[in-house]
């Protein structure tokens, strides 16, 4: 069969991460891999971001499979960003994964283990016809989960080793949308899930070609963090300096600005304090982070007396969550007795 020409949607960039004030750069190469069926005889080819090439080599009557891959430099991670299967009559897929993360530092789309997402599945090119051979007619869908371990990142994990939950014929051509409330990586924890869901499309097998992944495409589901500030307990009364605070931060979201701020009163929701000094921190990279603060000398900011609340707030794509607060008391007034007399 005479090469075709294959379009190539990468959304693969490079990028600048910045974390907790911190730059460092992480580049991104791409790759599309001709494989032949059923021979096996693969060819890879670099190319841009975006863009379109013509297949390296002609197209067998079993068909061929084009992979879209992308190497990120630091850390080095390997990452199977989508398939295509192309043959003679194989019926064509789609999938397209939606999150409330805007995220655009990789192709990966993620999420939070406690937050929804949706999978739009387009299939097109089945066939009704009575005649038509089997392999025409429907395509299999599989939804696997696999969990990236405590504290895992998913670097050189091995998807082999994935969960297959569930797993469907499609029959019709059409945009399949499924919608998902929370994650179903398996996690004693579910607020702490650290893991990836994949969603593939294949072609059935027959004579001509074996069974051949459409497409692909999985998120990344990150834990929902937590913090506490310790150094200070509620109730707890300040006559003179305040005390060193620490500031305990596990599983920032990796788009995320975490921070301590201070207002007069019981704690409230929706007020804007003070930020107290030192303890703003940003991150923006592709994992979570975790991290540990000492505040000095941020009395400072308490410029009155009486009862005052501090609160630990991280701002993510999702909102803002208050982690941990504290109430307490000010009480700077010295009080002085004494009476005055005078000798005559």
């Amino acid at each position: 069969m005479k090469a075709i020409v294959t379009r190539l949607l990468l959304i693969v960039t490079a990028a600048l991460g910045t974390t907790s004030g911190q730059t460092s750069s992480s580049y991104f190469t791409n790759f599309v891999r001709q494989v032949q069926l059923p021979t096996g005889v693969l060819w890879d080819v670099s190319v841009a971001p975006a863009g379109e090439a013509l297949s390296p080599l002609a197209i067998d009557p079993g068909g061929a499979r084009f992979e879209l891959w992308t190497v990120q430099s630091d850390p080095l991670t390997v990452y199977l960003l989508d398939t295509r299967y192309v043959g003679t009559y194989v019926p064509m897929a789609n999938v397209i994964i939606r999150t409330e993360d805007p995220y655009t530092y990789t192709a990966i789309p993620r999420t939070r283990a406690d937050r929804p997402f949706q999978v739009d599945i387009e299939v097109s090119g089945l066939r009704s016809e009575a005649e038509a051979p089997v392999a025409s007619k429907s395509v299999k869908l599989l939804r696997h989960v696999q969990s990236y371990g405590v504290d895992g990142t998913g670097t050189d994990i091995d998807r082999t080793q994935a969960i297959l939950y569930d797993q469907k014929s499609l029959v019709n051509n059409a945009i399949h949308r499924l919608s998902y409330t929370i994650t179903s990586v398996p996690s004693s924890d579910l607020s702490k899930v650290r893991g990836e869901e994949r969603f593939s499309v294949f072609s059935l097998a027959d004579y001509q070609a074996p069974e051949s992944q459409l497409a692909s495409m999985f998120v990344q589901i990150w834990p929902v963090a937590d913090g506490t500030i310790s150094g200070i307990s509620d109730n707890e009364q300040i006559r003179f300096k305040a005390p060193q605070l620490t500031i305990s931060l596990n599983d920032l979201y990796p788009d995320s600005r975490t921070y301590a701020q201070v207002y007069k009163g019981n704690v409230q929701s929706g007020v804007e304090g003070t930020v107290v000094p030192g303890s703003a921190l940003i991150i923006y990279d592709a994992v979570p982070h975790s991290r540990e603060l000492s505040l000095d000398n941020w009395d400072a900011v308490i410029d009155s007396d009486g009862r005052w609340t501090i609160e630990l707030l991280t701002v993510t794509p999702f909102g803002i969550d208050r982690l941990d607060h504290v109430s307490f008391d000010v009480d700077r007034t010295i009080e002085m007795n004494g009476t005055f007399t005078t000798i005559e």
